[in-house]
C-alpha cells in the first residue's frame, strides 16, 4: 500500500506516523519498526523508528539529494498490515531558506581527518558549550530555552553538547531531572517514557531551527552500570530514530569510564581498574551498536572524563572526534590542556581533535574570562578543530528560585542562575575569537612555532604560540601580560604583509601597517596598546 506522497526541502526532517490497530502488551519492547529507504542513487539505508506511545511509531527522515526518495517498512511483528510492507515516497527538493546549516547539510569528517565540515564541503568551526541539563524544565520551554539560544546564536555559537535525560551529578531518577513530561525512562528501565522525549523534541527541533548543531549526549556513562549494557543499546536507538534526521554529533557518553561519585570503588585502585575495564568494554559495544543502526553516519564522540575519546572504548576505529577535558584548575589547568591537544594530534588512528569540556567559567569561584581566552587560544593553534565553552550556572541550570543544589559529594558548585551566567564576558570573547578566524583559512592551520622568539615549551606555558598557514596567514597568540615579541622569523621573501593586533577582550583592531623585515627576514612588532594577551595577526597582501 502507498501512503500519502511527501515533499520536502533538502536537510530538511520529514515525519510519517504509524498507527497500529493490534494491540501488544508491551509495545516498546515487543516491537521493531522501521524503513527501508531507497535515494535517488539507488543507495539504501534502514531508518529505525521510535515507539511515540500506545499503538503509535514515527519514522523521521531527511536527505541532501534532490529527487524522489522510496521507503518500505519493517517490522519485527510481519503478520501486523498496519505496521509492515507499508510504501511512500518522498520528493526532496532545492533548499530556499537562510539557515546555513540546512543550506550546507549535516556534518562528516574531512578528508584529512582533521577538522569537521559540511557534506557539501563547507569547512565547519565548532564553538559548543556545554548544556549538559538544557532539557530539564528549570530551563523552561519556550522563554528560557530560546532566550538563551537567541544568545548564543547572536554570538556565533555553532554547537550545543546537551544530555539526553540521564544525567551527571545526581542520582538515577533524581526530581532535579525531570522535564515537564517526567522522566525519560521507566523506574526499573523496563521502557521509555515517550512523553518526556516529545518535550525534548521541541528543544533539539529548535537548536537546529535557529542554526545550532545539537551534539547529543546520550546518558553519562555510568548509567551503563544502573542500566546495563542492553538498555544503553535501546535508549540508543530511541536517539537515532528521534533525532538521526537531524544534522547532529553523536555523544557516546559523558565522563565514560567514570564511576558514580559515591561506588566505592573510587577509593580501590584495583576496583577502580577493574571497573573502567569492564564499562570500557561495555561502551564499545554500545558505540558499535550505534555506528551499525545510524543511517546518516554522523559523527561520533565520547566525553572522556580525561584525555581522549579515543581511549574510551576499546575500538578506537568506532570514534570520528577526539573529545579532550582537561581538569577545571584556572591557569594551572592549561599547561593539561596544551599536552592533551598535542598528543591528540599525534595520535594514531589520525582523527580530529577538539577540547569537549575545561575550566567552565566562574566555576570554584576562578575559572574567570582571562582563562577562558586562554584556554581557546591554545587550543586553537595547537590545532584543535574548535572549541567548547562552559558557564557555571548554565550546564547545570540553576534559576533565582530554584539553584541546581548539592552534588553527590554534598557541596554545591555555585548559585549564579543561567540567564546571569549568559552574559559572563567569556562568552562574547571566544565568539570574537571566532569571528576573527573565520576570515581566514584557519581549518589548513598549522603550529608554527619556528615564526616566534620566543614561543612556549614545557618549562614556560604562558610564552607566544603561532600557527598559520605560509605565505598566506600567520596568527600569534601572546598571552602573558607585559610579554612582547623579540622578533617574527621566517617572512618569505616576495610575500608583503599586512599586520594588526587584535584585541581579545572587545574586537577591536589595531592597525601596524605593511610588515618591513629586515635582512635575516625578521621583523620586531612593536609593543601591543595595553598590556593584557593579544593575537597578532599578518595576512599576506592579495
Amino acid at each position: 500500500m502507498i501512503s500519502e506522497m511527501k515533499r520536502s526541502m533538502q536537510n530538511r526532517t520529514v515525519e510519517w506516523v504509524f498507527s497500529s490497530g493490534k494491540e501488544y502488551a508491551d509495545p516498546f519492547n515487543e516491537v521493531e519498526l522501521g524503513a527501508v529507504f531507497i535515494d535517488p542513487d539507488g543507495e539504501e539505508s534502514f531508518v529505525p523508528a521510535f515507539w511515540a506511545g500506545g499503538n503509535f511509531w514515527g519514522i523521521r527522515y531527511a536527505s541532501h539529494k534532490l529527487g524522489k526518495h522510496c521507503f518500505r517498512t519493517v517490522c519485527s511483528d510481519t503478520s501486523n498490515p498496519d505496521l509492515h510492507g507499508l510504501e511512500g515516497i518522498l520528493e526532496v527538493i532545492p533548499y530556499m531558506g537562510e539557515n546555513t546549516l540546512l543550506q550546507h547539510g549535516p556534518l562528516r569528517v574531512s578528508r584529512d581527518k582533521r577538522y569537521l565540515e559540511h557534506i557539501d564541503g563547507e569547512p565547519f568551526f565548532w564553538l559548543g558549550e556545554a548544556w549538559w541539563m538544557g532539557l530539564v524544565k528549570r530551563l523552561p520551554w519556550p522563554e528560557g530555552f530560546k532566550t538563551l539560544t537567541a544568545d548564543r546564536v547572536e554570538k556565533g555559537f555553532s554547537v550545543i553538547q546537551i544530555v539526553a535525560g540521564l544525567y551527571p551529578d545526581m542520582a538515577p531518577f533524581d526530581p532535579r531531572g525531570v522535564n515537564e513530561a517526567g522522566f525519560p525512562w521507566e523506574k526499573d528501565y523496563s521502557r521509555i517514557n515517550p512523553a518526556y522525549f516529545d518535550m525534548a523534541d521541541r528543544r533539539i527541533h529548535w537548536l537546529v531551527q535557529n542554526g545550532l548543531v545539537p551534539c547529543i549526549v546520550g546518558s553519562w556513562g555510568y548509567f551503563i552500570e544502573f542500566a546495563g549494557e542492553e538498555t544503553m543499546k535501546k535508549h540508543w536507538r530511541n536517539l537515532v530514530a528521534r533525532y538521526g534526521a537531524y544534522p547532529v554529533v553523536w555523544c557516546l557518553a559523558g565522563e565514560v569510564l567514570m564511576p558514580y561519585y559515591l561506588f566505592p570503588v573510587r577509593s580501590d585502585p584495583q576496583k577502580l581498574e577493574e571497573y573502567r575495564t569492564r564499562t570500557r568494554s561495555g561502551w564499545t559495544e554500545v558505540a558499535r551498536y550505534l555506528r551499525s543502526i545510524d543511517p546518516y553516519h554522523h559523527p561520533i564522540t565520547a566525553h572522556p572524563g580525561g584525555p581522549g575519546a579515543r581511549n574510551m572504548v576499546d575500538d578506537p576505529s568506532l570514534i570520528d572526534i577526539d573529545m579532550l577535558q582537561p581538569p577545571h584548575n584556572d591557569l594551572h589547568g592549561i599547561p593539561e590542556a596544551v599536552n592533551q591537544v598535542i598528543k591528540s594530534r599525534a595520535a594514531l588512528p589520525k582523527m580530529p581533535t577538539l577540547i569537549g569540556e575545561v575550566s567552565f567559567e566562574s566555576e570554584h569561584g576562578r575559572n574567570f574570562e582571562n582563562v577562558q581566552r586562554l584556554a581557546f587560544w591554545t587550543s586553537i593553534l595547537n590545532g584543535s578543530l574548535g572549541h567548547t565553552y562552559g558557564a557555571n550556572g548554565i550546564w547545570q541550570v540553576n534559576t533565582r528560585t530554584q539553584p541546581y543544589g548539592p552534588s553527590p559529594h554534598g557541596m554545591h558548585y555555585g548559585f549564579i542562575p543561567w540567564d546571569e551566567a549568559m552574559k559572563l564576558p567569556g562568552s562574547t570573547q571566544l565568539s570574537l575569537g571566532k569571528r576573527l578566524l573565520e576570515r581566514y583559512h584557519w581549518w589548513k592551520f598549522e603550529p608554527q612555532l619556528e615564526w616566534i622568539e620566543p614561543h612556549w615549551t614545557q618549562e614556560d606555558y604562558f610564552k607566544p604560540y603561532a600557527a598559520g598557514i605560509p605565505k598566506e596567514t600567520r596568527f600569534i597568540y601572546i598571552p602573558s601580560p607585559g610579554t612582547s615579541l623579540s622578533k617574527v622569523k621566517g617572512i618569505e621573501p616576495g610575500v608583503s604583509y599586512h599586520a594588526f593586533y587584535f584585541d581579545v577582550r572587545l574586537g577591536e583592531e589595531y592597525d601596524l601597517g605593511t610588515v618591513v623585515p629586515d635582512e635575516k627576514c625578521e621583523w620586531k612588532p612593536p609593543h601591543p596598546p595595553i598590556i593584557q594577551d593579544w593575537v597578532l595577526v599578518m595576512e599576506a597582501k592579495g
